[in-house]
């Protein structure tokens, strides 16, 4: 068996391999760079990109992430944990149909709740260079998060995580979403639960590990 990621750390690739060094699930990472953040759309560029034709007949979409595990190719990075973590994640994947909606659920929610605000966020007020930045986008997404925020808190307040009373891969698919909205710490100051649940996610040695790779990594 051979699972490979395509996808440079500074991509939602970072999601998979945060989710493989959970569970000590050996891959091959081929650092695949976004085309868009290369000079000419990355012509010239020595190393496989989002628009290299060996990349595109993977992805004709022109996206990372990309699985291939032993033929299986699969795109979405929330996608790609659910099915890592039923495969081979133990208790990281569901014990049983519930869990398993659960988690699915939960990972629909952080695509759709939350990503399309906390990515505005991140770009807004870190990501992008300050004069590109727009103060009103993210205030407007951070307006749109008070509602998801409250429920995530109410949700973690059972338990301290998503489902079944322990981490599971549906910890790290929101996790990566929300961790986007670090920047806007008045959104962790209502919702104490999600503070502390992200706070334990990002001490996790396998996260941790993951980061320092992202770190290491050009920009």
């Amino acid at each position: 068996m051979t699972v490979t990621i395509y996808g440079v750390y500074r991509s939602r690739a970072s999601r998979n391999i945060w989710l493989c060094h959970e569970m000590g699930l050996p891959f091959v990472h081929v650092p695949v760079i976004q085309a868009y953040r290369l000079p000419d759309n990355g012509a010239g560029h020595d190393g496989m990109t989002t628009q290299s034709p060996d990349f595109l007949a993977l992805n004709p979409a022109g996206q990372i992430p990309v699985l291939d595990e032993d033929g299986l190719v699969l795109t979405e990075s929330l996608a790609i944990n659910l099915h890592l973590a039923k495969k081979h994640g133990g208790a990281l994947g569901p014990k049983d149909g519930t869990e398993d909606a659960l988690m699915t659920m939960w990972s629909f929610w952080a695509a759709t709740s939350a990503e399309p605000h906390t990515i505005e966020i991140l770009y807004n007020r870190v990501g992008k260079p300050p004069a590109e930045r727009d103060a009103a986008k993210a205030d407007a997404a951070i307006a749109a998060l008070q509602r998801p925020f409250a429920a995530l808190d109410k949700a973690l307040a059972k338990t301290g995580f998503l489902v079944g009373g322990r981490f599971t891969v549906a910890d790290i698919n929101v996790a990566e979403v929300m961790r986007y909205a670090r920047p806007a710490p008045e959104l962790f100051a209502t919702a104490p639960h999600v503070d502390a649940w992200l706070t334990a996610c990002h001490a996790r040695p396998a996260f941790k590990a993951m980061m320092a790779a992202r770190d290491a990594e050009p920009a």
